[in-house]
């Protein structure tokens, strides 16, 4: 079962977290909390993606839209090893052969810059 924290839990666990930079997070939708009847709450992953946007914040002096931005890449950059991981998952139950083609097309594509 996950564990989901309350607003004021998340703000005492986070010592760069206050109640409005935490509202200011989910009004730019760079966390969504999920809704429940005592509000909203987070769960450890938002908890993680909470303390990135607090660091990012203060060691580099980015404004919200500026977060919002470098969060959009790094949850795109997560979901391509993802689908990295599962592709190179597949190539590895094909046979020899097959997986064999697919390595002297990879090097060519590096070395040619071309698909």
């Amino acid at each position: 079962m996950t564990r989901h924290f309350s607003e004021t839990e998340v703000v005492a666990i986070l010592d760069d977290l206050n109640p409005a930079r935490l509202r200011s997070f989910v009004a730019a939708r760079v966390v969504t909390p999920v809704q429940t009847p005592q509000g909203n709450a987070f769960s450890e992953p938002d908890l993680a993606r909470l303390q990135l946007l607090c660091d990012l914040s203060e060691v580099y002096d980015l404004p919200d839209d500026a977060l919002t931005m470098v969060m959009s890449l790094i949850d795109q950059l997560n979901t391509a090893r993802g689908d990295m991981r599962a592709l190179i998952q597949a190539v590895a139950t094909e046979p020899d052969e097959v997986r064999g083609r697919i390595m002297t097309y990879v090097r060519s594509v590096r070395v040619t810059g071309k698909g």
